[in-house]
């Protein structure tokens, strides 16, 4: 009978300064914490413009692997960009290590998270355009499409017609 003895530290939760991850993070690393930081890349929508960016899975949150026995991890409290430790009373609380595994495992190879995609909505559903030429005209959805655009059927002069729009652009009716 062989003895398998865990030698990866256990994950724990820091709850880091709003969109201080990465600073958190990097002083974390410097002071030899492992750390993991799931991003997934996110559409964002400014001043007309559509743009994906890198955006932390967990807002406000990181991941870091150490065992409290061994290593000196009260440095976590006041490391810059981190607001607090979770704990379990005075011990912080460790996480299953197979939610690590499970969230490497869905990354793709330059590193982010890759989500699933659920259609919004069903086929038939009502739905209204929010933006554009076609903007609080109400439809029926059909599909969606690929590149994040849907397909909706709008009642345009006494017929049925299939518009292409940006998903963003449709909201439930």
């Amino acid at each position: 009978m062989t003895l398998e003895i865990e030698t990866e530290a256990p994950w724990h939760v820091v709850q880091v300064h709003t969109h201080a991850e990465a600073k958190a993070q990097m002083h974390l690393t410097r002071q030899g914490f492992g750390t993991y930081l799931p991003r997934y890349l996110k559409r964002r929508r400014h001043a007309r413009r559509t743009e994906i960016v890198a955006a932390p899975l967990y807002p406000s949150y990181l991941f870091v692997a150490f065992n409290p026995l061994i290593h000196r991890w009260r440095s976590i409290q006041s490391t810059v960009g981190v607001a607090r430790l979770v704990c379990n009373g005075e011990s912080p609380a460790a996480i299953d290590g197979a939610i690590i595994h499970g969230l490497k495992d869905r990354e793709n190879a330059q590193g982010f998270i890759q989500l699933e995609r659920r259609p919004q909505f069903a086929p038939g559903d009502k739905v209204r355009v929010r933006e554009g030429v076609f903007c609080d005209c109400l439809g029926l959805f059909e599909c969606v499409g690929d590149r994040d655009r849907v397909a909706i059927l709008l009642e345009l002069l006494g017929r049925k017609v299939r518009v292409v729009l940006d998903e963003e652009f449709v909201v439930a009716a």
